[in-house]
Parts: C-alpha cells; sequence; structure tokens
C-alpha cells in the first residue's frame, strides 16, 4: 500500500477519482539560460583537464607551466607609478597614492598565462600564479613595504565574466596567495568585498578614459566579506592597464573606511620602477 498520499490524490490504480481532474504534476522551475550554459562549459573544460595534456602557456613545453617561463615572475617586486589620469582621479577625491607594484611587465609568457587563465579556459594557472603573487608579497613584508598583518582583497570581475570562466581567477590568485604566505609562517585573509555592478562592460578596446567611464561608480563594497577593521588591506590584480580598476577599488573601500596599505599585480603595462630593498630581503 502506498502511503505518505492525501486524501484526495490518486487511487492505487493510478486513476483519479470519479468526478474529478487529474491534477498536472508540479513543474520545477526553469534553470537560466546562461547559468545553464556556464555549467555545461565548466564540466567540459574539467572533462578536457582529465584527457588532454596541458602546455606551458609561455613556450608550449609538455608540461602545464614550466620552471623557465615561471622564473619570470620570481623576480623582486618592482614598483609603478599610476597614469596620470588615475591619478587625477585620487587626487580628486582627496585619497592618498598607495605604494603600487607588479611582478613584472604584461608581455611574454605571463601575458600568455594570465590569457590562458582568463580566456582559455585553463584554471589551472591562476592559482599557480597566485603563489607567485603570495612570495611577491612576502617580500614586500621582509622590506618592511607592507605590514605583517595583512587581508588580501581581489579586484572584481563581472560576474558574467566569472561563470564564463568557471570561477574567478581573480579570487583564485587572492586564495592562492594566501595559503603561500600561510605555508610561510605568515596567516593572511582574503576578504572578497568588492564586486561590479551592472553595466560594467568588458574594457577590451577601451582607452584609459573609456576604462575610467566604464567603471565609474559600479565597483561596491560588499559587508558580507570585509577585512578585520585592525589588519591592512592590500588590493590584488592580474593586470595593471590604465588603473581605472585600482582607483575605483581604492575609493570603494576607502569610502567604507578601510583604507588600502598597498596594491600588487602579476604585470603591468606601465613601466617598472626598480624598488630598492634590504639585502636580507632580495
Amino acid at each position: 500500500m502506498l502511503t505518505g498520499m492525501c486524501e484526495d490524490g490518486p487511487t492505487a490504480g493510478g486513476a483519479p477519482p470519479a468526478g474529478r481532474r487529474a491534477r498536472p504534476a508540479a513543474l520545477s522551475p526553469p534553470v537560466p539560460l546562461r547559468r545553464t550554459a556556464a555549467g555545461l562549459l565548466g564540466w567540459l573544460a574539467e572533462a578536457v583537464d582529465l584527457v588532454l595534456p596541458r602546455n606551458c602557456p609561455g613556450c608550449h613545453a609538455p608540461v602545464p607551466w614550466c620552471p623557465a617561463c615561471a622564473a619570470t615572475l620570481a623576480g623582486r617586486p618592482r614598483a609603478v607609478a599610476l597614469p596620470d589620469l588615475a591619478l587625477d582621479r585620487l587626487s580628486m577625491a582627496g585619497l592618498p597614492v598607495p605604494a603600487v607594484h607588479a611582478l613584472t611587465r604584461y608581455t611574454g609568457p605571463v601575458r600568455a598565462a594570465i590569457l590562458a587563465g582568463k580566456e582559455r579556459g585553463r584554471r589551472d594557472l591562476p592559482p599557480v600564479l597566485g603563489e607567485a603573487l603570495g612570495r611577491g608579497l612576502a617580500r614586500l613584508q621582509d622590506a618592511a613595504v607592507l605590514p605583517d598583518d595583512l587581508w588580501l582583497v581581489p579586484a572584481p570581475t563581472r560576474p558574467s565574466a566569472a561563470r564564463a570562466r568557471g570561477g574567478d581567477p581573480v579570487q583564485a590568485m587572492a586564495r592562492a596567495a594566501a595559503r603561500t604566505l600561510a605555508e610561510l609562517g605568515r596567516p593572511t585573509g582574503v576578504a572578497p568585498c568588492l564586486s561590479l555592478a551592472r553595466g560594467a562592460r568588458d574594457s577590451v578596446g577601451l582607452d584609459a578614459a573609456g576604462r575610467a567611464a566604464n567603471l565609474a561608480g559600479r565597483i561596491r563594497f560588499r559587508r558580507g566579506g570585509v577585512p578585520t577593521p585592525s589588519a591592512a588591506a592590500v588590493l590584488l590584480d592580474d593586470v595593471l592597464t590604465s588603473g581605472a580598476t585600482v582607483t575605483g577599488s581604492l575609493q570603494s573601500l576607502a569610502t567604507a573606511g578601510f583604507p588600502v596599505a598597498g596594491v600588487l599585480v602579476l604585470a603591468s603595462v606601465p613601466p617598472l620602477r626598480p624598488l630598492v630593498l634590504p639585502v636580507e630581503a632580495r
């Protein structure tokens, strides 16, 4: 005998009671097409990971990320001068200019690795690149450029881009950087407290003024992932180009009451300047 059925439900034989119409079965709410497509792309990417070998994006060696290409991120962090438009925006907002550093220029193997991780489904690469960011942060701490107590704030990514990529690559880098610092005996938190509002478009093809206009007022602060008030916030990103993301993020964090102690990116389009580190930090 079937149990758990309501009194006016189907009979044991499956027919509706006399004089009553069978009620249609409840339908599950439709799944948005974009989420379905993003999930399918993520599943396909995982299947490809299991079947096809991963070549180094920098030199195409038969390894995911070869030692020679990884060495391009092993140098000491270098200071970067923000472009004039970014400096003007910070000045107009009354904000100080934090120390901005990059591990290398946006070229060669690092550029190839960043693009592969963001646009070509290489989800294995952002964590590897994040480990290099962690080592760079440690060197900046050793040089007293950054304090010991840090919270890492990933620069925001467009939600649609994160879905298409099977996750947020900058957040993946930040988590890997925090793990690297923890392995060095320097526990560090990750605060994913910045997001992009609707209306922000892909910045590819935009000039500096267009990038600034694209992000103006669209970088939002989320209370759900804030750093602790006592720790210094460090903004992390993969590439520094016009400085629009950096300045917009700094403004959003400052408005929420979280000043930023520094900025570290993997690669910079603007030129790098030498950073004089103590001998023990080299």
